[in-house]
């Protein structure tokens, strides 16, 4: 059996390749890749089977990313993040910066 640890650097590096990862969450499995590679992103459409209309959530690391993947950052939205004591989805009007595909697809970011 693998440590935690290489774990961790295995699933980095497959998603740093352009792969796809499955991981676990506080509720559900999780499938998950690099939500910047459009290629990645169409492997997880397909492995769902999901319409490509349809937005999948994007996860950070830290919270001061995110100014860097949605249009606006409203004030109660640092708030909400700041106050929450368990796992927060806060839902973006749009994302920027990504390519152009990705963006045409993604009408909210969470």
């Amino acid at each position: 059996m693998m440590s935690m640890k290489t774990d961790i650097n295995k699933a980095s590096q497959v998603i740093f390749e352009g792969g796809v990862v499955l991981y676990p969450t506080d509720t559900i499995w999780g499938i998950g890749c690099d939500a910047t590679n459009e290629e990645a992103v169409d492997k997880i459409y397909k492995i769902k089977g999901r319409d490509s209309s349809k937005s999948m959530i994007v996860l950070v690391d830290d919270i001061g990313r995110i100014p860097s993947y949605v249009r606006e950052m409203p004030d109660v939205a640092w708030d909400l993040i700041e106050l929450s004591t368990s796992p927060l989805t806060v839902i973006f009007p749009g994302a920027k910066t990504w390519h152009l595909m990705w963006l045409l697809r993604m009408k909210v970011l969470a």
